[in-house]
């Protein structure tokens, strides 16, 4: 099979495309073959020696496929099932991975692959920002940032169908056309001069009950003042450091919480993807592909996964 491979810690041209041995599952793990991959910026992190998993290794957590075979003892997936992970043990930049089977989940048939490649990181971070969390609960208002990305849309849709108000934030027309049409009822461009009294005009001056931060580095400060007494702001993403004013916090009882879904317990996880699939095969959930392209391209899906303005999932397919 074909898999991509890093070697050294780098740019994305470290990442080539090699061949690798077949997979076989041992015990407990289930191999998949993979139909579509989703590309996360942790992934951009990794390969250039950010967070620095073991060399060498293939990058990718989240995969949609079908299964091939299963080790022993697996119970709950067979061979032929439509799948997607939430995680994976030989990376999913490949044309085949292996998981473990609690990170094996069926994909209803209204989904395709390349939008069940969307869920495994984007969703599952939406699901535990909002409600494990910030305790999001219905009819508070929530101010997304960069609702126009993979875990921001999923942020969105996640809202929406949980009857609360959405505040989203996007960097282009296109972007916040598609927040709008996703089910944020405010959509405002993050670079106008003046988004932060846009926003709190839209909550009368009271601010937003809670926050989902993509870039914490930029905005924590603006988000403190925009919180609403007992607000909750909840650190998703951030690309440095920041300096805040701890005032704006204390004089409303607000709360900064922050998150990473690799912290998830296993059981944890499996509560969030109970709720994504009831969501999938009701259609509530709704997973948007901005841009596919072959697997050959992982150096391509890197740079604009990093450069580019977010608009839906990267999904590579093998």
């Amino acid at each position: 099979m074909k898999a991509i491979m890093v070697r050294e810690y780098g740019g994305p041209e470290v990442m080539k495309l090699e061949e690798a041995p077949g997979l076989k599952p041992d015990a407990g793990q289930v191999k998949i073959r993979v139909k579509a991959v989703g590309v996360n910026p942790v992934e951009a992190y990794m390969r250039s020696g950010a967070f620095k998993p073991p060399l060498p290794f293939t990058p990718g957590t989240d995969a949609a496929g079908t299964v091939e075979a299963v080790g022993e003892g697996v119970a709950g997936i067979k061979a032929g099932d439509r799948v997607y992970t939430s995680g994976t043990l030989t990376g999913a930049y490949a044309e085949e991975t292996l998981c473990k089977e609690s990170q094996a989940h069926v994909l209803p048939d209204n989904v395709s692959f390349a939008q069940g490649a969307c869920l495994g990181v984007p969703y599952a971070t939406a699901y535990r920002g909002l409600f494990r969390r910030a305790w999001a609960a219905p009819a508070e208002t929530v101010l997304i940032h960069g609702a126009t990305g993979g875990v921001g849309i999923a942020a969105v849709q996640l809202a929406r169908a949980a009857g609360l108000r959405i505040i989203g934030t996007g960097g282009s027309e296109k972007g916040m056309e598609l927040a709008g049409r996703e089910g944020a009822h405010h959509v405002v461009n993050h670079h106008a001069k003046d988004h932060v009294e846009q926003i709190l005009k839209l909550t009368n001056g009271r601010g937003v009950d809670v926050i989902i931060e993509f870039l914490s580095n930029v905005n924590l400060g603006r988000d403190l003042k925009l919180v609403a007494p007992n607000g909750r702001v909840v650190v998703i993403g951030s690309r440095g450091t920041v300096e805040i004013d701890p005032r704006d916090a204390m004089g409303k009882d607000a709360v900064i919480t922050a998150m990473s879904i690799f912290n998830a317990t296993e059981n944890e996880l499996k509560s969030i993807h109970a709720a994504i699939r009831a969501g999938l095969e009701n259609g509530t959930l709704r997973p948007v592909i901005g841009e596919e392209l072959k697997l050959a391209d992982a150096r391509q899906a890197h740079h604009n996964i990093m450069e580019k303005s977010a608009f839906g999932k990267i999904v590579l397919i093998p």
